[in-house]
């Protein structure tokens, strides 16, 4: 798994990592079952500090993407792919409704009104 952070990139570095994580799951580098290498050797192949790593890991966790179990580190979650993939979508409607002048409670709305 390669992964890049992008320097110019004004989000919060773990918001980055989680994102890099999340796009190879989307993009199918990552399969359901398969392990991450540790946050110690992420952090040294980004560059960044290993509590940045975990902190992003763990909001992947809180999103159902990754599963933590002691004694076998972090592995993708079953259903990941399709769910990073709905994530990102779900992430950039927000990103566009904000832009818009649209709050998340507008956007639910919309949500539900499209039922």
């Amino acid at each position: 798994m390669l992964l890049r952070l992008n320097i110019a990139d004004n989000r919060p570095l773990h918001e980055q990592v989680a994102g890099a994580i999340r796009r190879a799951i989307a993009e199918g580098e990552c399969a359901p079952g398969d392990r991450l290498p540790p946050a110690r050797e992420l952090s040294l192949a980004l560059g960044v500090n290993a509590n940045t790593v975990l902190r992003g890991l763990r909001a992947l966790r809180d999103e159902g993407l990754l599963e933590f179990r002691r004694g076998r580190g972090v592995t993708v979650a079953g259903g990941a792919a399709g769910r990073s993939a709905l994530m990102e979508r779900v992430r950039e409607l927000v990103a566009d409704g904000a832009r818009l002048g649209y709050s998340k409670g507008d956007l639910m709305e919309m949500i539900k009104e499209a039922q």
